[in-house]
């Protein structure tokens, strides 16, 4: 039976712009899937980076419900979501925020030390994600401006996993990559979904979208469209690409 973590309930996110409403959430209604990595498209303006802070509790609806395992968090004052956060979410941004002043192990280091004070466990824990992720031991003592872009996001993956989060939430994670560094970041995440990490992620690219095993598509501020598939694997990547294409094409997008 399928566990569902996450879900929304007629959610509604507006914004006002010059005296104007703008509705960009409308009565939204989807469910995320533990283990699941679920894909996020639609065309820009859709509301599918919205609606991914809306889940992830950095952004409050202005109607509707955001249900964490029964926990309404859109109604959690701004302490209790940043809690919630720092216990169940993990993020990864197209943007890599790390610490120009801090190592790589220190990066990771500091956001484990945010939820617990046992150094000794979060250092074994960094470096051991650090090795997961595919960063060799020479990497870890090196700042973000001498490493690649590839391995500064697979270090931040390295973070978000760090507080062992329900839900992974990445939006547009290989948008700011080249082709090489793109792959190694996905081929990360594709691991670490095969651990039964739960992922979210927004995209506009069709190679990230077929790491998912589930795409749900946004237009207007509503869910119009679902593919499931399987879980991905590297020898049906032409066949899993032609299909993700069809339905997007369908999509409209």
């Amino acid at each position: 039976m399928n566990n569902v973590i996450l879900k929304t309930d007629k959610l509604c996110k507006s914004f006002s712009n010059g005296g104007n409403q703008i509705h960009v959430l409308k009565n939204l209604d989807i469910e995320i899937i533990e283990g699941d990595f679920t894909i996020i498209m639609g065309s820009s303006g859709s509301g599918k980076s919205t609606l991914l802070y809306a889940l992830s509790g950095m952004d409050k609806p202005t109607l509707g419900k955001v249900l964490f395992k029964e926990t309404d968090i859109s109604k959690l004052n701004n302490d209790k979501l940043a809690v919630f956060r720092r216990k169940n979410c993990g993020f990864v941004f197209q943007s890599i925020y790390l610490l120009d002043n801090m190592s790589v192990l220190d990066n990771v280091l500091t956001s484990g030390l945010l939820v617990s004070k046992d150094k000794r466990k979060i250092i074994s824990k960094a470096k051991e994600l650090l090795q997961q992720v595919g960063l060799k031991t020479e990497i870890w003592d090196k700042f973000p401006n001498q490493i690649s872009g590839g391995e500064a996001q697979r270090a931040g993956i390295a973070r978000a996993l760090i507080n062992e989060p329900t839900i992974i939430f990445a939006d547009e994670p290989t948008g700011a990559l080249n082709s090489s560094a793109s792959t190694e970041v996905l081929n990360t995440l594709t691991k670490i979904n095969e651990n039964k990490q739960s992922i979210v992620a927004v995209t506009h690219d069709v190679k990230t979208a077929c790491r998912g095993n589930r795409i749900i598509y946004i237009r207007d501020g509503a869910a119009c469209g679902e593919l499931k598939l399987s879980f991905y694997k590297d020898e049906n990547m032409e066949a899993r690409r032609e299909k993700v294409q069809r339905f997007l094409d369908e999509m409209g997008w």
